[in-house]
């Protein structure tokens, strides 16, 4: 059932939505060569609890987990497109890293994700990021009033499909509330005129995910959590939560 939010809610899941800014910066910050992933999840994890902030994603195992998520944070490394588990790897300059944080706040919910280069960036990365970026603007773009849930999914395909990069199958938005993960799901391509029509009050969690390989193939680690592209080619993953308002979009995760 898809739950349509009051504007006191909205303003409720801005606070959660600033907390999961603030964890991913801080997260971002710690990034360097020689840091180890759990040291980026501790940084998220310090700013969840100043905050006074629960995290969505620790202890997190929904159906398709064979165990709980152990983590605050998810960090995928290069090949790694989502879902990667933090662990005591240390980070190398050059290493591609997407990062996918959720806080809650007084019972409500934000999402959200980045990807950024350690060190210096490989111009092939550069552009598979600033691709997956765009289509995240692209698809909140998407997200107006009497627009369709296909809309946002076209907006953000054509970009990634016209760069010639994969898009995982089965994984993609939805929609956030006092759930991490609510109805409707936001596929991250499709047909547009299709699918819920959006209204406000609508609170979606949008989040391409590009393969720079080109293929949609998606393949689990052993870790029952980690995808990972078939080819080992790298993976751009950004995401926010938008509102849908009468005045547009509205990003509840914004710095």
């Amino acid at each position: 059932m898809v739950e349509i939010k009051t504007d006191a809610a909205l303003d409720a899941m801005r606070v959660a939505g600033r907390v999961v800014a603030d964890a991913l910066a801080a997260a971002r910050a710690a990034a360097a060569p020689g840091v180890r992933l759990l040291d980026l999840d501790e940084a998220a994890h310090t700013v969840l609890r100043e905050a006074g902030a629960k995290s969505p994603f620790l202890g997190y195992q929904p159906s398709f987990a064979s165990t709980p998520f152990p983590a605050v944070l998810c960090v995928s490394v290069n090949d790694a497109i989502v879902h990667g588990v933090p662990n005591a790897t240390r980070l190398r300059d050059g290493d591609l890293v997407s990062i996918d944080c959720g806080a809650l706040v007084d019972g409500w919910a934000g999402d959200a994700a980045l990807s950024f280069t350690v060190g210096t960036a490989r111009a092939e990365d550069q552009r598979l990021m600033d691709t997956t970026r765009r289509a995240l603007e692209a698809g909140i773009a998407a997200a107006v009033v009497g627009a369709r849930i296909g809309d946002i999914s076209h907006a953000i395909g054509s970009v990634g499909r016209a760069a010639g990069y994969g898009i995982p199958r089965d994984f993609g938005g939805h929609g956030i509330g006092r759930q991490m993960h609510e109805d409707p799901s936001v596929p991250n391509d499709g047909r547009p005129h299709r699918g819920f029509v959006l209204r406000h009050g609508l609170v979606l969690a949008i989040e391409p995910m590009f393969l720079a390989g080109g293929k949609d193939f998606y393949a689990e680690d052993g870790d029952g959590w980690t995808l990972r592209t078939t080819d080992a080619s790298r993976a751009a993953h950004f995401e926010h939560t938008v509102a849908v308002t009468d005045e547009g979009p509205r990003v509840l995760t914004a710095a």
